[in-house]
């Protein structure tokens, strides 16, 4: 019968350990206790240390020294084994079952505990329960310290040999990394033991066993070869250490693991793994590529020489690649920029690939691409510099002609011609937008928008658009990428002009009904403004019929709007004429001034008019009559020319005061070799818009405009900050002309000391580097 039926008894530690004694080492053995015992052990030690103040102490002792002999029979068990697998095994088994017996031996104790009666439980976990931590102090006091050499050479051993594919019982090594994990009695550090022990021996094996085999590998196999064996390795180690390694939250083994691994067979090689870059991209190898930049960038740094590579690439095989074809795309808008489209989607391709997209790769691909739109060595274009000073002599800087390329296959794209036609709605849009991503990259956007709005004007003038909507449509998408609001809301008005000029086109007519000449006439009126053309008038002595149209023009307009003034710029102009000689009939499109010359030979067709008496009766200055007369006699689009010159030229420089005009009675219209007899020619080619002083007027009017920009963005950001420094002022301007151009240092300078001289800003007196507003 139980003691619990015998009532209380003696409660003295002497009279009740024996019976205690037993049922301990039975459940250090894990043997059967029944439920009698199990319930007895309890009481017999709530007995004890409620009536003797000194009884957990003495049970602790006995429990110590009963712990303490079955560890050292534990420890014969496992040390008779002389082989290290047996021997872990062994080990693994006793602790195994020990481990266990750590969670239910205690529990009987828990009385020790309580101090002095009816004081409280200590706070769970201040100390941690005295069982336990005695058993756990007992185990890594003698058997462990006396294995734990052997358990980690053993299991080093073991993972040596799965690293070189072997095979062995995974659930050694992890049943040694479990018992220095779970020995650990430090309750601000679980993990002390395991770290200082089984994670530290793990680490220190990983980088031994690489450290000889890796420089062995590389040297008989090569770098590509070798890429290939690192990846796999570190693929092995990540999961191998998933497997072996602590991974519960806040322990860091599997970090440590495979920043050691990385540094061995990575950052120790990286200097020769990063050499073979040059090579791989040259070849476009982009699988092994993307090997690399997956081990470089394991290692701070290490993608930064592969960087520098791929932007030494782009460029060099961008200029290449123009400089090889450059008698093609210098001379062929179209060419040139799909030259460059297919260099962009080139490059962006084997970023994507070869590296995944990876920011910095896409921005290096950008500055290199970069440098490849804005070169100078092939297309340039020599804008005059900045007249600083009064007496400063002209000089040219060169930038790059992409801009200016760029407006012309926009222009190719939007109007009638042959690329256009074969186009469908979708391909063009594509296209257009595949300028914008070149446009992008165009440091001197400037040049791109005044090129694109001369282009502009002359496809609403001649009304060559090949799609309206398209055209209204490009507006809005240059102000998606950036471009100035003031630059896209003057090319949208410019579409707003030629519909009010429809509308008064109609109204005009209708006041003009049965004046055959009124519905010939299509006038344009067009905002200064929003077209900004050159004030230049250009003095031209117009058919009679023109001359005696014109005031009816101005009156009906005089009318409805009162007090604006039209002014009439005839070298926009252009108009249809019939042409008869005894070929055939044609009907000549022909700008104002063409129209002026042919008109000479109207009461007189078969007469030779000389170059002086063509100046007089047109009253056309001398380049443009020039230019107008070489229109005539050398128009490269068709094979019979309207007029002839005697004596022959080979440019209209050769014309002279004698040089004789006359009419070509053989002039006709060829197609596919017949001559035709009806037909409809068109002699403006590309509408001239500008004299040839304006042309010099519009290349330093864009130097001007960058002045005067610069010089706004100078006094805005001053006005702002009110006091600030050269580096941060020139670092903010930039950054606000950059959807325009970005100004030269020597502009900046140049414009701030302007400012300076002008009282809208000065220096500060104790620092010559920082700069005041003057309001």
């Amino acid at each position: 019968m139980s003691s619990l039926l015998k009532g209380p008894g003696s409660t003295k530690f002497a009279d009740r350990w024996p019976d205690m004694q037993p049922v301990v080492l039975k459940l250090l053995k894990q043997e059967h206790v029944t439920r009698d015992e199990w319930q007895n052990l309890f009481w017999d030690v709530h007995s004890v240390c409620s009536w003797d103040e000194k009884a957990a102490v003495r049970i602790q002792e006995a429990l110590r020294n009963e712990i303490l002999r079955f560890i050292s029979e534990a420890q014969g068990r496992v040390m008779k084994h002389r082989e290290e697998s047996a021997l872990l095994k062994a080990y693994i088994s006793e602790w195994t079952k020990y481990f266990t017996q750590c969670d239910y031996l205690p529990k009987p104790f828990q009385a020790m505990e309580i101090e002095g009666g009816n004081q409280k439980p200590k706070r769970k976990n201040q100390d941690g329960n005295r069982v336990q931590l005695l058993m756990l102090k007992s185990w890594n006091g003698s058997i462990f310290v006396a294995v734990r050499e052997k358990l980690l050479s053993a299991s080093m051993k073991l993972l040596y040999a799965e690293r070189n594919g072997e095979a062995f019982d995974s659930q050694l090594v992890i049943g040694v990394r479990q018992s220095f994990v779970n020995l650990s009695t430090e309750v601000s550090n679980k993990l002390r033991i395991y770290q200082e022990n089984f994670e530290s021996s793990y680490v220190e094996a990983a980088r031994d066993y690489y450290a000889s085999h890796a420089p062995a590998y590389l040297t008989e196999n090569g770098v590509q070869n070798y890429m290939k064996y690192a990846d796999q390795k570190l693929w092995e180690e990540d999961r191998r250490a998933t497997k072996y390694l602590e991974t519960r939250k806040g322990c860091n083994s599997k970090q440590l693991l495979m920043e050691t691994v990385v540094q061995v067979l990575v950052k120790d090689h990286a200097t020769t793994i990063v050499a073979e870059c040059p090579r791989l991209i040259a070849n476009n190898d982009v699988e092994k590529l993307n090997l690399m930049f997956s081990l470089m960038d394991r290692i701070p740094g290490g993608v930064d020489p592969m960087l520098r590579d791929l932007e030494t690439y782009i460029v060099q095989s961008g200029l290449d690649d123009m400089k090889a074809n450059a008698d093609i795309i210098t001379t062929d808008s179209e060419k040139y920029v799909e030259e460059l489209l297919a260099l962009f989607n080139r490059f962006t391709e084997m970023v994507v690939k070869a590296f995944g997209s990876d920011h910095r790769f896409m921005t290096s691909r950008d500055k290199a691409y970069k440098q490849v739109v804005n070169d100078t060595s092939v297309f340039r274009l020599d804008l005059p510099s900045n007249k600083a000073r009064p007496n400063a002599m002209m000089k040219t800087h060169p930038e790059s002609k992409c801009p200016e390329l760029l407006a012309n296959y926009c222009d190719m794209l939007l109007r009638k011609t042959p690329l256009s036609k074969k186009l469908t709605s979708e391909e063009t849009e594509a296209k257009l937008r595949d300028v914008l991503v070149v446009l992008k990259y165009v440091q001197n956007k400037d040049v791109f928008m005044r090129y694109h709005k001369t282009h502009l004007t002359r496809r609403l003038i001649l009304e060559t658009s090949a799609d309206s909507e398209k055209e209204e449509n490009m507006v809005e998408w240059l102000r998606d990428v950036g471009m100035p609001a003031e630059y896209v809301n003057k090319l949208a008005r410019m579409f707003q002009d030629i519909k009010v000029s429809q509308d008064l086109n109609t109204e005009f007519k209708e006041r003009q009904r049965g004046s055959s000449m009124a519905e010939m006439v299509n006038m344009k009126v067009l905002n200064a403004g929003a077209w900004s053309r050159s004030s230049e008038r250009v003095p031209v002595s117009l058919p009679m019929e023109l001359e005696d149209f014109i005031p009816g023009v101005e009156e009906f307009y005089r009318k409805k709007h009162n007090g604006r003034k039209l002014h009439w710029h005839h070298i926009m102009s252009n108009g249809v004429i019939v042409f008869q000689n005894q070929t055939g009939r044609y009907d000549l499109e022909v700008t104002t001034y063409q129209m002026a010359v042919l008109f000479t030979w109207n009461q007189r067709p078969e007469d030779s008019i000389s170059f002086e008496s063509l100046r007089l009766a047109t009253q056309l200055p001398d380049p443009e009559l020039r230019r107008t007369l070489w229109s005539l006699i050398a128009f490269p689009k068709i094979k019979r020319q309207v007029l002839l010159c005697q004596p022959p030229v080979t440019n209209p420089k050769e014309f002279i005061e004698g040089s004789l005009f006359s009419i070509n009675q053989e002039f006709g219209l060829v197609k596919g070799g017949k001559l035709q007899k009806r037909g409809k020619i068109n002699l403006i080619g590309r509408l001239q818009l500008t004299t040839e002083k304006t042309k010099e007027e519009d290349n330093e009017g864009i130097i001007a405009l960058r002045v005067l920009r610069t010089q706004e963005a100078i006094v805005k950001i001053l006005k702002m900050r009110k006091r600030m420094t050269n580096a941060a002022l020139q670092t903010e301007l930039v950054e606000i002309l950059k959807n325009m151009f970005i100004p030269p240092k020597k502009m900046i300078k140049e414009q701030i000391e302007w400012l300076i001289e002008h009282k809208y800003m000065k220096r500060d007196g104790s620092d010559r580097n920082k700069f005041i507003y003057l309001a």
